[in-house]
């Protein structure tokens, strides 16, 4: 699928998965978010920017579990790790780790073994 995001092609797979991670922009997360039903806050930016960054340096995309454990530590207005992931369900209630994968730019997530 092609999208026309701030006059630029972006091309993603049927599930709106970028296909060049190169083309990634906070247009092409706010063309997704909107199509996907999402309004950004600065709560979804902070996800996005976290997995974006975790990604470059690891080559893999966080899982829930390490999102919680190092944002839910760092993150003074949660103080249990438990609290935190519900937070993050509540910014993303159908599947958060794959939507924000998608906003972020990231290649789809493996299944969890």
């Amino acid at each position: 699928m092609v999208l026309n995001v701030a006059g630029q092609s972006v091309e993603t797979d049927t599930q709106g998965y970028l296909r060049n991670l190169g083309q990634w922009s906070e247009d092409f997360a706010k063309e997704i978010a909107s199509r996907d039903g999402i309004e950004l806050y600065n709560d979804h930016w902070e996800l996005i920017w976290y997995f974006r960054e975790y990604y470059d340096e690891n080559q893999i995309n966080p899982t829930m579990h390490t999102m919680v454990k190092t944002l839910g530590k760092k993150n003074a207005r949660h103080h249990e790790q438990k609290q935190y992931e519900k937070h993050i369900y509540s910014l993303f209630p159908r599947d958060p780790v794959h939507e924000i994968c998608k906003l972020s730019g990231l290649p789809m997530p493996q299944p969890d073994d």
